[in-house]
């Protein structure tokens, strides 16, 4: 699992313990597996159509660097399942994760489910493509 994108919390990010709210951890959660497989999927027309099982293990404090890290777990023909662990940056501490995200390839115009036409195997080498393209290693 790689962890490439950041979030600062911010005040506006907390719950009333002064923690950050699991209803933003969420919607960053969504966000970010979102951006990740229309990344592997390459197309935008997608919907989140499932979130399993979700654990909060440590909170995030006002000021804390989170950050995401996520994975493809399976590949169906018109969807992808990915997992998305989000951790303090500084401390390696697992804030929570979100499992058995699934995504659905949607036809732009009549909005059904469509194949988007690739494997688990074709992902994994497009991923290492691109991280030998960044300088990140294998």
């Amino acid at each position: 699992m790689r962890f490439l994108s950041r979030r600062l919390v911010m005040p506006g990010d907390l719950n009333y313990a002064d923690a950050l709210f699991g209803g933003r951890a969420l919607e960053w959660i969504d966000e970010e597996a979102a951006i990740y497989a229309i990344c592997q999927l390459e197309t935008n027309v997608l919907v989140t159509k499932h979130i399993g099982e979700i654990t909060f293990e440590s909170p995030a404090l006002k000021g804390d660097v989170v950050e995401f890290g996520l994975a493809t777990k399976k590949v169906g023909r018109t969807s992808i399942t990915v997992t998305c662990m989000v951790r303090n940056k500084a401390t390696k501490k697992t804030i929570c994760v979100a499992d058995d995200i699934v995504f659905v390839s949607l036809d732009p115009e009549t909005r059904e489910p469509v194949p988007h036409g690739k494997t688990l195997e074709e992902l994994e080498n497009q991923t290492r493509q691109e991280l030998r393209t960044l300088n990140l290693g294998n």
